[in-house]
């Protein structure tokens, strides 16, 4: 067991936490005459180590996730799901949305052309849900911050999150505030041409640059936020507004993320600075999942496909879910982390 755990420590910290690349850049900084105990000099360590840690697992996991997508297009995806019924094909749906785009304005358009295929409206919000809430990415990320135990239950929690919230409004019937333009729509089931290995691996190389180049912009500035919160906001501040003194930090930190706008790899540089400085885990995880799951510019491209009865529906399910699933995390996080 003892080996066992030692490769797994390694995995986690030295593979997926890239600890050894905190070390190189501190005694690189060192070497050049430079303090990083000051505020300064840690900012531009954390930024650096950060940004290049990110970007490296950024490549890696689009590159895996876009090949394993390349075996799950809309028309397969479709059938899969048509074959399922009630509560299983909001399973289904939800697990669907782990292997598709990493943030929710990506997931909206395969939305919009899963119902206008005809399936339930409450199996594709399972997948709206899920996709940018609990995507692969989400799971190693996580677990390079915070650990195997609390990423994995994450995404359990988050998946829930999503059948559940897929399952209510199904059985609302809200089928009737979906634009007619949609559900008129109709779909055209093209079967996807059989792709080779090499057909997938340079459609995955592409996906990889293309996400990469639209993402990189919010790894920057969510590092920097990070490197500012984790040297210049002192540490009494995040836990009083943050922390367990604060029972109302879960809501607060969830309202915050919603009107903003980024995916799991802008968020997890400020989850991480918000750990270190005494933030509380279900408040962070909460904070991540608004932002990544409930951001303006998705709300604004879903509203042109639901109505407002059905748009308002799923911002209450979402929310709802996001602050219970922050406050279960708070209440164990003793025995999470």
């Amino acid at each position: 067991m003892q080996i066992l755990k030692a490769i797994w420590d390694f995995f986690q910290y030295q593979i997926l936490g890239m600890k050894w690349l905190d070390g190189l850049i501190g005694n690189g900084l060192s070497a050049m005459g430079l303090d990083t105990s000051t505020r300064l000099i840690g900012s531009i360590e954390f930024f650096l180590y950060d940004v290049i840690k990110i970007t490296i697992l950024l490549c890696c996991l689009i590159f895996l996730i876009s090949y394993i997508q390349s075996y799950f297009p809309p028309e397969r995806s479709k059938r899969i799901l048509g074959r399922f019924h009630g509560i299983g094909a909001n399973c289904i749906s939800a697990l669907l949305g782990t292997v598709t785009p990493f943030c929710s304005c990506s997931s909206i358009p395969l939305f919009i052309g899963f119902t206008s295929a005809g399936l339930p409206v409450g199996v594709t919000f399972s997948f709206l849900i899920s996709s940018p809430m609990v995507d692969l990415g989400s799971l190693f990320l996580l677990m390079s911050i915070f650990g195997a135990k609390v990423a994995i239950i994450y995404v359990v929690v988050g998946l829930i999150v999503a059948v559940v919230g897929g399952t209510i409004i199904e059985k609302m019937h809200m089928e009737k505030y979906v634009e007619s333009f949609i559900l008129t729509a109709g779909s055209v089931d093209i079967e996807s041409p059989d792709l080779t290995k090499k057909d997938r691996l340079i459609y995955a190389k592409e996906q990889m640059v293309s996400t990469f180049k639209k993402v990189f912009p919010y790894i920057l500035i969510g590092v920097g936020i990070g490197a500012i919160i984790h040297n210049w906001i002192p540490a009494e501040w995040v836990s009083l507004v943050l922390g367990s003194k604060n029972p109302f930090g879960v809501v607060l930190a969830t309202l915050i993320g919603v009107p903003m706008y980024a995916d799991i790899f802008g968020t997890i540089p400020i989850a991480e600075a918000l750990l270190y400085k005494g933030a509380q885990l279900g408040t962070i995880l909460s904070f991540m999942m608004a932002v990544t799951t409930l951001s303006l510019p998705s709300l604004i491209m879903l509203r042109q496909a639901v109505k407002p009865k059905l748009l308002a529906l799923f911002i209450v399910i979402c929310t709802v879910g996001i602050i219970l699933v922050g406050y279960f995390f708070n209440a164990f996080q003793g025995l999470i982390l």
